[in-house]
């Protein structure tokens, strides 16, 4: 890999002076001498767009990464000429660009630095491949910190890291992988209570530098492509990150059933273990939502088949297992077997969907099936036709989601584990090498599996979850972080890499619990529980190799353990509902790491253990072994713990209890938590009662809670049910209002109000403005409880 300090060393590195600029509506452009041209583009007020060309011509503008419909336009945007500098002004924030080498600096309203260059743009030539290598420096603050990128398995604070982006098989990969499965090329920096983010839009091998090679310089830079970047202003980290996702996309809302605890393993087959696996839990009254079909179930390891052997009446299981509650999600790998019996083959064959070498040939490699060809999903008629091949699967038996393996692409036995770099893409009309499209490969695939499942599952929702992705691949799908082990210190990565990939607007994601390889002991297992049911994708997963992975396969007390903390998982189904709500709406994590929550404590700039899940509820899992307890951050503000209702004040680290069924959680004060009743699968029950949590205290807090039908899209056309709770409490006072938005009505009628921490006896209960005896809404002194109405207005309580 090429060194910062080679490619600055070589020749035709700058650009030289200025020539001229033009000033047109949103866009300035730059000449300089010697023929680079900047492109500066205003976006939105707190976004530009800076794009190079080393020849004075820019490509097609085609990015698979920007959402078609990320809002844009700006309040005010002036442009004055300096006798150094051209400097931008937006309504956020200024720009200068220097006039002798268009080096970048950027400035708050009040002239405090934000981010500049340090040399700048800069590149060399690749006789080669033809193109360039483009580069860019900027200069970094000694308490600048950096976070992003993906799933990255490595310290959660990127400073002093060197990374590449080069979707990549790594089985049993360890802690510092540089090359994973996903490429994210967007970071986030943060010094002086500044945040700022950068986006590097270029989807050949990309490479990053915090501060490694020199101290107080981060680069950015690609083997080929453009120089092609978007900065976005914040000051705070919550709007770098929304501004972020709001241009690369948001999901549609999942189905609920998807935000359950699955179960999944290489492989469950045949159909009498799949039925063994579901008749189990459901005879221990373990929730679960969905099993999974791993390669074992196609006929030879080819797509869109069934083993009839194993599973002669796929239909008939599927519907058996649905009855039941639960969904079946299949794989699907993008590797189809050379053979001319095989109809999906013969038909890509026909049609030539398959990529090519250089030279013409098809690209040939080894997957699971043996000799496979592989579609171009670049080829929007290739995803076309992909999706129409969900049509049986989907449509027909019932397969209720479907899961994106080996997608980076992986291949067997080639030096790389992967495509040749000559094999040619169409890339949407853009035709191009695999050096190019590498990255976005299993985004593609996972878009065309999106718009299969989407068309055949209709009206209900889709579920796809995929091993590859490119930044903007969220809009399609979720994810998982591959391929782990079965160690503590996978463990310990599990929460670091699921953070990471939260702040990379990535938020549906999980990793395999307990361990894709070896096997776990009891208390790792019990663990990993605790932790994967706080995260937005919560899944089982194992290779088989070493032994079962089921919960009851470790002796009663782990099932014990196991059980409770994916029963609570059940319980917080609508808290963690709202707050994939909010991140499809609006882009918010569904994870807040401490230093989001609060980026002006500079303690949580270097934690990665604690994290905030939702927007109320602040987790911290244990991750080594043989220990009762752990010392960890409580944040701002004062925080009930779950277990005892001790209220703990923040801003400090502490030790907190933590025996092997206990992991540390504590709730906001003055937070709102729905819960819904333990079921063994989503809509198992009819609900009839929704529970309300509220921690007391002195001073207001507002929560929210959405609804709606669960699945299908009514929803989109005013079908569902937003609440805002407006909590004010006093010492001898507590008042809570509501205020609900849409047209949804669930079938429940009350809700059970249950406050803890209240601290006096109270002696008045006003319901809507009028006084109301406590046996009328059976108020519970013991344990503070209320049944109300779902409706109501306001609840005043006077002690």
């Amino acid at each position: 890999m090429i060194t910062n300090t080679e490619l600055e060393q070589k020749g035709n590195l700058f650009p030289a002076g200025l020539i001229s600029y033009e000033h047109d509506q949103d866009t300035i452009n730059f000449i300089s001498k010697n023929g680079v041209r900047l492109q500066v583009t205003v976006l939105r007020d707190n976004m530009l767009r800076f794009r190079y060309s080393t020849n004075g011509i820019f490509e097609h503008d085609f990015s698979y990464a920007i959402d078609e419909d990320n809002p844009q336009g700006f309040n005010k945007l002036t442009v004055d000429d300096n006798e150094s500098h051209v400097e931008i002004i937006t309504e956020k924030f200024i720009c200068r660009v220097a006039k002798d080498d268009l080096r970048v600096g950027m400035y708050e309203l009040d002239g405090r630095k934000i981010l500049e260059d340090e040399l700048g743009f800069h590149w060399e030539e690749t006789f080669e491949f033809g193109g360039s290598f483009v580069k860019m420096s900027k200069s970094s603050k000694d308490q600048e910190n950096y976070f992003g990128l993906g799933d990255k398995p490595t310290n959660f604070n990127l400073k002093g890291k060197r990374l590449s982006l080069w979707n990549t098989d790594q089985y049993a990969y360890g802690k510092d992988t540089v090359e994973l499965y996903k490429a994210v090329p967007f970071y986030m920096g943060l010094h002086s209570n500044i945040c700022y983010g950068i986006f590097f839009d270029n989807t050949f091998k990309t490479h990053f530098d915090f501060c490694q090679e020199r101290r107080n310089v981060t680069s950015f830079w690609a083997d080929g492509g453009e120089m092609n970047y978007y900065f976005i202003y914040g000051p705070q980290m919550a709007d770098v990150l929304t501004t972020y996702t709001d241009l690369t996309g948001k999901p549609e809302l999942p189905p609920m059933w998807a935000l359950g605890y699955h179960q999944s393993k290489w492989s469950y087959y045949p159909e009498s273990k799949v039925r063994e696996i579901a008749a189990k839990f459901r005879e221990l009254n373990f929730p679960c939502d969905a099993l999974y079909l791993d390669i074992d179930y196609m006929e030879g390891f080819r797509c869109f088949t069934w083993n009839k052997d194993y599973f002669p009446d796929p239909k008939r299981m599927v519907k058996e297992l649905e009855n039941d509650g639960f969904k079946t999600v299949a794989i699907i790998d993008p590797g189809i077997k050379i053979d001319l019996n095989y109809p999906v083959f013969k038909e890509a064959l026909e049609k030539d969907y398959f990529c090519r070498r250089a030279d013409g040939p098809k690209m040939r490699g080894k997957v699971w099936p043996g000799e496979c060809y592989f579609p171009d999903f670049t080829n929007p008629e290739v995803r076309e036709w992909w999706s129409g091949l969900y049509r049986e699967l989907i449509g027909e038996i019932g397969v209720k989601g479907i899961w994106n393996d080996m997608n980076e692409p992986a291949v067997m036995e080639v030096p790389g584990k992967t495509f040749p770099l000559d094999v040619r893409h169409d890339y949407d009309g853009h035709p191009c090498s695999h050096r190019k499209a590498h990255n976005v490969y299993g985004m593609q695939m996972a878009r065309g599996t999106y718009e299969g499942v989407k068309k055949f599952n209709f009206p209900k929702r889709p579920f796809i979850i995929t091993r590859a992705n490119y930044a903007g691949g969220q809009r399609y799908t979720s994810t998982w972080t591959g391929d782990n082990v079965a160690s503590w210190e996978h463990l310990w990565l599990a929460n670091v890499q699921i953070q990471r990939l939260c702040m990379s607007g990535m938020s549906f994601a999980g990793s395999d619990i307990g361990g894709f390889a070896e096997q776990p002991s009891g208390e790792l297992f019990a663990r990993w529980i605790q932790l994967g049911i706080f995260h937005p994708f919560c899944r089982v997963h194992s290779s088989g190799d070493h032994g079962e992975q089921e919960p009851w396969f470790f002796g009663d007390e782990v099932l014990g353990i196991t059980k409770k903390y994916v029963e609570l998982r059940y319980q917080l189904l609508p808290y963690l509902y709202t707050a994939f709500f909010h991140y499809v709406q609006e882009g918010i994590p569904i994870l807040k790491p401490l230093v989001y929550y609060d980026q002006e404590d500079v303690q949580t700039h270097h934690r990665a253990d604690e994290f905030i899940f939702g927007n109320q509820i602040l987790v911290c899992p244990v991750q080594e072994p043989n220990v009762q307890g752990r010392r960890m951050y409580i944040p701002k503000g004062k925080w009930y713990n779950l277990w005892n209702n001790n209220v703990v004040t923040g801003g400090r680290e502490m030790w907190v209890e933590a025996p092997l069924e206990t992991i540390p959680v504590f709730i906001k004060e003055g937070a709102i938590i729905p819960k819904y009743p333990v079921q063994q699968y989503v809509d198992e029950k009819k609900i009839e009662e929704v529970q309300l949590d509220v921690y007391y205290k002195i001073g207001k807090e507002n929560s929210e809670f959405y609804e709606d039908s669960h699945d299908g899209y009514e929803y989109r056309q005013g079908m569902f049910s937003h609440r805002t709770f407006k909590f004010t409490g006093k010492e001898d006072e507590m008042i809570l209002r509501q205020h609900k938005n849409g047209k949804y009505s669930a079938p429940y009628k009350n809700f059970k109000l249950k406050v803890f921490g209240l601290p006096f006896e109270v002696k008045q209960i006003f319901f809507d403005n009028e006084e109301v005896k406590p046996a009328d809404l059976e108020y519970n002194d013991e344990d503070k409880s209320f049944i109300i109405s779902k409706e109501f207005s306001e609840l005043h309580l006077v002690g």
